[in-house]
């Protein structure tokens, strides 16, 4: 006769350790960052190289947040159904 080792229930998931302010607040502040650079680059510079950096600079944080969103759309949500 073996021994049968105590089962544990299946709707029991282990708590995650909280997250440092670190690894919450990397992307937030680089995406701050690149838009205050962008604002900057379109105010001071009017021409050539700047005005596409200032274009590329402030559709970036743009383009990131449409991904965010449609992807936070297209999750079923906790109560059921979709988002």
């Amino acid at each position: 006769m073996s021994a049968v080792s105590p089962e544990k229930p299946d709707s029991v998931v282990p708590a995650s350790a909280p997250r440092q302010p670190v690894s919450v607040w990397t992307w937030p502040i680089a995406l701050g960052l690149l838009t205050l650079f962008g604002l900057l680059s379109a105010l001071l510079g009017q021409h050539g190289v700047w005005l596409v950096l200032s274009w590329a600079a402030l559709s970036i944080p743009l383009i990131v947040t449409v991904i965010c969103l449609i992807r936070a759309w297209s999750r079923p949500s906790s109560k059921g159904g979709l988002s």
